[in-house]
């Protein structure tokens, strides 16, 4: 009989490449990794591990058995967790992974509420930008992931999330950031993107750089960018410096301090959609299920703000 334990550790080779690697990454030590191999390869009935003087790969039976494991993993999760509130334990675990600005808005009051309600309940959190955070989501290191993607794009066949329970939060519209000086900084109504062609331009993350270049492009020309970086506060300090203009989701301007810079509606309009992911699986363990109403609420107060903002820009 194949081991949940055995698996976690065939997955951390599998990931760091070495026994003495995935010893260190789980805590414990190399012959306890070793061990742990050779009872699962018995549990198999064939190598799982080639073993080279240099390094280590998986065989055929190896790698498919990898493959199964993020799931069989997650299913064993869901199980434990639903059994544990089934018994009365008032516990459970929340894994949350987030992009920054989904960091810093949505996840704090959505926590806030989970632990005043739910004391009992365990909730992490780490920060990956997908589709990295999908990734993670999928491979069972973590029980709910946020995301984002453009809706102006076609979702490419590697980005679908056919597979996963979508949890719809918001749509975040983008905006202009340029300095307190520019020649737009006073527009009352939206700005076309192509009035910023001749400017330096400073761009986030990967995902958002190639959706930036997209459409500049389609406006006519390809943006000059001089700095990239996805850290916001970063952005708009390089934009107050004068070093450049950038376009920013609203929801990312909602954490950041704007002093220096003015925000400009932008024409064509792009939003982004963003949404909590989680495996169907774990959609019904309760306390990812009652996480995920958290971050549904947290997400309805964000458009309630930006209503109540109505059509006027932060400045």
């Amino acid at each position: 009989m194949i081991e949940a334990r055995h698996l976690r550790v065939l997955r951390a080779v599998a990931r760091t490449g070495s026994f003495s690697a995935a010893a260190r990454e789980l805590g414990c030590t190399q012959p306890a990794v070793s061990q742990q191999m050779k009872a699962l390869e018995a549990s198999a009935g064939t190598p799982l591990l080639v073993r080279g003087a240099r390094e280590m790969r998986l065989t055929e039976a190896g790698d498919a058995l990898v493959r199964h494991a993020a799931g069989i993993l997650a299913g064993l999760t869901a199980a434990e967790e639903e059994i544990a509130a089934i018994a009365g334990l008032r516990a459970g675990r929340v894994r949350l992974a987030s992009f920054p600005s989904g960091s810093s808005t949505l996840v704090p009051s959505a926590v806030a509420d989970m632990r005043a309600r739910h004391p009992g309940t365990k909730i992490s959190l780490v920060e990956a930008e997908p589709p990295k955070s999908v990734e993670l989501l999928r491979a069972g290191d973590c029980d709910i992931t946020l995301a984002f993607r453009y809706v102006d794009l076609p979702v490419a066949a590697e980005e679908s999330w056919a597979d996963l329970v979508v949890r719809p939060l918001l749509t975040d519209r983008l905006v202009g950031v340029v300095p307190k000086g520019h020649p737009l900084a006073g527009r009352t109504g939206p700005a076309g993107i192509e009035e910023l062609a001749g400017e330096q331009w400073i761009a986030g993350c990967p995902r958002c750089r190639r959706h930036l270049v997209e459409v500049c492009e389609r406006a006519g020309f390809t943006p000059r960018i001089d700095f990239a970086t996805d850290d916001y506060p970063a952005v708009v300090g390089l934009v107050a410096a004068g070093l450049g203009v950038a376009v920013l989701p609203d929801l990312a301007l909602e954490s950041v301090r704007q002093k220096g810079v003015a925000v400009v509606e932008m024409r064509p309009a792009v939003e982004r959609e963003v949404v909590a992911l989680t495996l169907p699986d774990l959609a019904h363990v309760p306390a990812v299920d009652m996480m995920l109403g958290r971050l549904t609420r947290a997400g309805l107060r964000h458009g309630e703000r930006r209503t109540e903002r109505g059509a006027a820009l932060p400045v």
